[in-house]
């Protein structure tokens, strides 16, 4: 139990951490300019669906989709906690100095990060035959083609 909250912690801190760079990055790089500081953040959450991508796509094939989607919701709901209360204050600002509308979009954006990025990760694991149940049919199915059938007499 212990390696899985682990697991869980690593990963809400390194989609916060993501999160952390594109703000020193806009902070600093490109203050001034909005045009650039948009980029980045889209960089920002094309990066989180792709940590989310690679985790679902591994940890789809070895767990059941309960498990790791579980997991996986406990990280993202402690990185976007993170990343809408905290990672503001980082940089020196507010979390609702842009108003209710930027607040409440950042969510929205995460969110929809997320559910892209594991839903891409675990579809193309699905379509490949890789996801745990696929596998325990797999291995049912080779289980019932070698036993030989019991012949019954009557």
């Amino acid at each position: 139990m212990r390696e899985r909250w682990r697991a869980i912690g690593v990963l809400a801190a390194a989609l916060f951490l993501v999160n952390v760079v594109a703000r020193l990055v806009i902070r600093f790089g490109f203050p001034d300019d909005d045009a650039a500081a948009d980029r980045v953040s889209w960089l920002m959450f094309v990066a989180i669906g792709l940590i989310l991508a690679v985790l679902a796509f591994r940890w789809g094939g070895d767990r059941p989709v309960g498990r790791w989607t579980a997991d996986l919701t406990g990280a993202v709901a402690v990185a976007l906690a993170l990343t809408v209360f905290v990672g503001p204050l980082l940089v020196g600002k507010s979390p609702f100095d842009g108003g209710a509308g930027l607040f409440f979009a950042q969510i929205w954006l995460y969110l929809a990060a997320t559910v892209a990025g594991v839903l891409v990760g675990f579809l193309t694991l699905t379509a490949l035959g890789r996801d745990y149940r696929s596998q325990q049919l797999k291995r049912y199915a080779e289980l019932k083609a070698a036993k030989p059938r019991k012949v019954v007499r009557r």
